[in-house]
């Protein structure tokens, strides 16, 4: 539970910071959220090392939690509804990361 929490933690950190910056550069947001871009991303990059897996482990587990996390933030704060397909998609991807996560049996190597 502790690990699904950091995860879901590291992705919303991830998103905000990354669409702020496209708010920014795309929607022509004002520069004060390029703060908001840079405090996301650095605290995405902080709570990835609070991971208990090994580096690359750790990536590619929270790449299915990442796609879920975005397709939830593409309906909530985007007002898109996810197609099946997304919904398929992203289930496939929660099953590559459990399989990953849970094989890996908190270890470091």
């Amino acid at each position: 539970m502790k690990t699904s929490l950091l995860f879901l933690g590291t992705a919303v950190a991830e998103i905000v910071g990354c669409y702020a910056l496209y708010a920014y550069l795309r929607l022509e947001k004002p520069g004060s959220v390029l703060f908001v871009a840079a405090a996301g991303l650095g605290l995405f990059a902080w709570l990835l090392t609070l991971h208990p897996m090994a580096a690359g482990r750790t990536y590619a587990a929270y790449g299915g939690v990442y796609v879920a996390a975005s397709l939830a933030w593409l309906w909530l704060f985007e007002g898109v509804k996810p197609s099946s397909s997304d919904l398929i998609g992203v289930a496939l991807c929660l099953v590559g990361t459990a399989v990953i996560a849970g094989g890996a049996n908190g270890t470091k190597a």
